[in-house]
């Protein structure tokens, strides 16, 4: 594998199937298919993985940082049944109509995933279903992978998502990942 890879996962409608009404508690939190795998084959490829997740819901009220990790432990157990986990989650609890700038599309919380890991750009990949996980990838440049599951398939009807271009499409996690590690 080489040194300094990284992989950047949105968390709703990529890992998890994505809700309107956010998700708020543990029982809301329902793996996408084949995601707990496509993780797993990113830690066997000894390939960092980071969640970069909005949690504008935090900022409007609807749950609580405590409820958040609350979510979060419940997905980090059922990762670690199936002997996977992801290396950190870095999340923005800005509401929407008071964006910083980690809130994506803002680069900031990318910007703070590279850093941490001191990954080289050219080697780093995000995976999202929604153009605001393409346009910080795309400002950070890095690789960018859109996925069908979540808001992917609107997504993909967007016609400012050109700008953005290269973009790889992707029926899911599963598939963007095994794409990566064939080309990695």
């Amino acid at each position: 594998m080489t040194p300094n890879s990284l992989v950047l996962l949105d968390r709703d409608g990529v890992i998890n199937v994505d809700r309107k009404d956010y998700v708020k508690k543990p029982e809301e939190f329902i793996f996408e298919p084949g995601s707990i795998e496509a993780i797993k084959l990113l830690n066997q490829a000894h390939i960092p993985v980071i969640i970069i997740t909005n949690q504008g819901g935090i900022g409007r009220g609807l749950y609580s940082e405590k409820d958040l990790e609350n979510i979060h432990g419940y997905m980090k157990n059922e990762l670690k049944k199936a002997e996977a986990h992801v290396d950190h989650i870095i999340m923005c609890p800005d509401h929407p109509d008071q964006p910083s700038h980690r809130r994506k599309p803002n680069p900031g919380m990318i910007e703070e995933a590279l850093a941490l890991t001191k990954a080289n750009p050219e080697r780093a990949h995000m995976i999202g279903d929604d153009l605001r996980d393409i346009i910080p990838a795309f400002k950070c440049g890095i690789h960018r992978h859109l996925v069908l599951t979540g808001k992917g398939e609107q997504t993909l009807q967007k016609i400012e998502l050109e700008n953005y271009n290269p973009i790889k499409i992707h029926k899911n996690l599963l598939d963007a990942v095994r794409n990566i590690l064939s080309h990695e």
